[in-house]
């Protein structure tokens, strides 16, 4: 708890200002709204895919990397390397997915809202924002589990599986990358950075893997890997129709409509962000881990933090095991009677065996 509440006050009261204060201010030297913007154009991020998906994903790396990984997840007992490293599937798929939904709704208010207003020909830019975040979460989440079925069928053998995993990633994935450009990118450019998006993230996640980093949410290849995407792809798609309603008076526009500066600015601002978060998160996360203060004793871990700092467990893991087998077969007769004899309890109250395993 204290780690986190270390490095939560680090990011939101010194990494984050800054970065927000260089790009969104009218007097940041990254901002396209100053009056001399930087390369004559500034660097192009409507609601945050490198004010707030690049810098937290750049802190997500370092603290991943100096935290090193949970215990079997790439080492056995010994931290001898395993030749596959072992996954550790979610708890409940349905409230991944819930969660994912929510999110997705929530950027309705983070994208459109990003306009500040529905007047003075903002309601236009807000209107273009939500089309954009519909159109590339679901390209996102559609191109990344075909990539990863298609691997899959590759690999084995032929057999086609779809990851649910990867459609609510890639869906986040797609909302990150058009961030940055919902309110300046045509709808169609919405649909091809979101469709890039997915294997963006497939790419980062299995990069990660091969690097040992162990990213437990998949944070690092959504939010940094296509949050740089997200503004190298305004470097392409930016459109003038709007670009101008959006940024009144900006006349640099993307690669694909005649435009250069634009996409210089947004590399500028990409390294920019990167090179101010880790020079303050990599000494920080550096002093966390020397001082014993960033990662929780190997016993605390095996048992689990909800146990051992918020008084219980989120989930019941108990299998059943034989003797529990042998007491509810044992209760049927009397559970029988108390339903009348219904020829559906043996079937609707039978206990399913389970690994005979302790948790």
């Amino acid at each position: 708890m204290v780690a986190y509440l270390c490095y939560s006050f680090m990011v939101t009261g010194l990494v984050y200002p800054v970065v927000v204060h260089w790009i969104w201010s009218h007097h940041g030297y990254l901002s396209p709204r100053t009056l001399d913007p930087f390369l004559g154009t500034g660097v192009i991020d409507f609601s945050g895919s490198g004010v707030v998906h690049i810098t937290g994903g750049t802190t997500a790396l370092i603290a991943a990397w100096f935290l090193g990984p949970r215990i079997g997840r790439f080492y056995d007992t010994d931290g001898t390397p395993l030749a596959i490293p072992s996954p550790f599937p979610p708890n409940s798929v349905a409230l991944q997915m819930l969660g994912t939904f929510i999110l997705w709704f929530g950027w309705y208010g983070f994208n459109p809202g990003s306009a500040q207003n529905i007047t003075g020909g903002k309601d236009y830019t807000a209107a273009i924002a939500a089309i954009s975040s519909t159109l590339g979460a679901a390209s996102g989440s559609l191109s990344c589990m075909l990539v990863q079925s298609f691997i899959d069928y590759y690999y084995n053998g032929g057999e086609v599986t779809y990851d649910l995993n990867c459609a609510m990633n890639g869906l986040l994935s797609g909302l990150v990358s058009n961030t940055a450009g919902c309110a300046v990118n045509e709808p169609w450019a919405a649909v091809i950075i979101g469709a890039i998006a997915g294997p963006v993230y497939i790419a980062g996640s299995a990069l990660l893997i091969k690097l040992r980093i162990d990213d437990v949410v998949d944070a690092i290849p959504v939010h940094l890997c296509n949050g740089i995407w997200g503004l190298i792809a305004v470097g392409f798609f930016a459109a003038p129709q709007q670009l101008g309603s959006a940024y009144p008076g900006h006349t640099e526009y993307g690669v694909f409509y005649g435009g250069g500066k634009l996409l210089a600015a947004q590399v500028c601002g990409i390294l920019f962000i990167i090179g101010w978060t880790s020079a303050i998160m990599l000494p920080f996360f550096w002093a966390m881990k020397r001082f014993k203060m960033l990662r929780v004793e190997l016993y605390e871990e095996e048992i689990g933090l909800d146990i051992i700092h918020h008084k219980g467990s989120a989930y019941n893991f108990r299998y059943a095991n034989s003797k529990d087998l042998e007491d509810e077969e044992s209760k049927l007769p009397i559970r029988k009677e108390r339903h009348n004899g219904d020829r559906n309890f043996d079937a609707s109250f039978r206990v399913q065996p389970q690994p005979d395993e302790t948790h």
